[in-house]
């Protein structure tokens, strides 16, 4: 796996395929191969596709102390910036708190990203925000198996999981990602995470999207960072949170067709 030095760490991330870059940045707490690597497929035909770990998921660790979003997006942006010197500008996709990251690397890196697409993200922190979060932290403290059970109902949409049979919700909440200390770090910042300043600063062609039954980042939030990011595209996908899973052919169909038009 290569890895780059950037703020303090040593980044880890892969890349599959050839042709130009196409960068996925992950939500909170997951690798990105976990978050995107069922998708990884339906873009290898025209792209490379490079999947990086930020501070606090899959093989990269530190720094030490409070995470940020200008440490994480200096992180990707040092995989984004040497994806660009061997392939050109890179296309950039992120989810939940990796929209955000990737809006801060976009701002901040505009010659080294020809697209972006942001899904599920949002521009700042506000009230009910800051509610959510406490009350992941509490109930994550408390009682680790409520926690998981709890997921399911916050990031699925209540029609996907109406429609699994018992055995299919059990697998989901046996085989749910461990909450480590890095996914701990993430749900801190995630209450704190502001990239409005940012957002006037976005020069490439930008698709954001939303997620009608989003329980996590209900869709206003998604439509407060398009407007906060001249001339993007605003859609929606009728899921829940975790749409890459929920509704991944919806997702693929609605990135490829923004990134790979004329």
């Amino acid at each position: 796996m290569p890895t780059i030095e950037a703020e303090q760490s040593t980044v880890h991330y892969t890349t599959v395929g050839e042709g130009p870059g196409l960068v996925f940045v992950a939500g909170s707490g997951l690798a990105a191969q976990l978050n995107f690597g069922h998708l990884v497929e339906a873009f290898t035909d025209e792209r490379a596709v490079v999947l990086p770990d930020y501070a606090g998921s899959g093989d990269t660790a530190g720094p030490e102390g409070e995470l940020t979003v200008e440490i994480l997006a200096g992180q990707i942006g040092a995989v984004v910036r040497e994806t660009a010197a061997e392939r050109g500008p890179v296309d950039l996709v992120g989810y939940s708190l990796g929209a955000v990251v990737a809006a801060a690397v976009a701002a901040t890196h505009p010659d080294a990203v020809r697209r972006l697409v942001l899904v599920a993200g949002w521009p700042g922190p506000d009230t009910r925000q800051d509610l959510n979060v406490d009350v992941w932290q509490k109930l994550e403290l408390a009682d680790h198996d409520l926690f998981s059970r709890f997921l399911q109902l916050a990031c699925f949409s209540p029609e996907f999981l109406s429609s699994l049979p018992r055995e299919a919700l059990a697998g989901l909440i046996e085989n749910a990602p461990p909450i480590g200390e890095g996914m701990r770090r993430h749900i801190d910042l995630n209450r704190r995470a502001d990239i409005g300043d940012l957002l006037p600063k976005i020069t490439a062609p930008t698709l954001v999207i939303g997620l009608t039954h989003d329980f996590v980042v209900p869709v206003a939030s998604a439509r407060r960072l398009s407007e906060g990011i001249d001339g993007s595209r605003f859609t929606e996908i009728p899921s829940g949170h975790l749409v890459v899973f929920e509704r991944p052919r919806e997702l693929v169909d609605a990135v490829r067709g923004f990134l790979l038009s004329p």
